[in-house]
């Protein structure tokens, strides 16, 4: 049976996490785990506001507790990657991505986080073939696009970087200004057609 209190509590949390007052958030988490401590979304939701507040080791052990409640749960799976990524332990990270894609081979949110860390770790070809796997469902996902464009311009594939970057900024203008300031785009700064797809309108 479902709890009003607790769904109120749950509630009240939410808002203020999306207002980015994550203290406060935590509050009324707590509020419900000292009710409900095996609560699995307030578990994960503060887990989730701790490393907002870049309290990983905090937020790990609020994973860990609820994975021991629900070792499958995929939300919780999930903020587990983002902190492994966030602080850097890229290995662990892709160890995990690669557990849940073992029987959700198509989990868009999971393949995004893995395309980022093979980015991160240099393994660019992996990286644009989970591109191309969310881009089947999502071909007009902006940053995926950018990653994609990203990883091509690092293989010195220049022509179809700037192909997959020309699709991108149709999608959003904001790419023009982070494909100048990106290091990845580095070694086409004196391209012409990369130039003009950057110029400001």
């Amino acid at each position: 049976m479902t709890n009003p209190k607790i769904n109120s509590f749950l509630d009240e949390g939410n808002r203020l996490f999306l207002q980015k007052k994550f203290q406060q958030a935590i509050t009324f988490y707590d509020k419900i785990l000292d009710e409900d401590p095996k609560n699995i979304s307030s578990l994960n939701n503060k887990g989730y506001a701790l490393s907002k507040l870049k309290d990983f080791t905090s937020a790990m052990k609020c994973y860990k507790i609820a994975l021991e409640i629900s070792p499958d749960d995929l939300s919780v799976l999930v903020n587990v990657i983002s902190s492994h990524r966030k602080q850097g332990d890229l290995t662990e990270a892709l160890s995990l991505c690669d557990k849940i894609l073992k029987n959700n081979p198509n989990y868009n949110v999971v393949l995004y986080h893995k395309e980022r860390i093979l980015f991160s770790l240099k393994k660019f070809n992996e990286s644009i073939i989970c591109c191309d796997k969310i881009l089947k469902d999502y071909p007009n996902n902006g940053d995926v696009l950018f990653d994609k464009a990203s990883s091509l311009s690092m293989l010195s594939n220049f022509d179809d970087a700037l192909e997959v970057l020309e699709h991108t900024i149709c999608q959003n203008i904001k790419y023009k200004i982070k494909a100048k300031k990106s290091k990845s785009f580095e070694n086409l700064s004196k391209n012409t057609r990369f130039q003009n797809l950057i110029s400001q309108l």
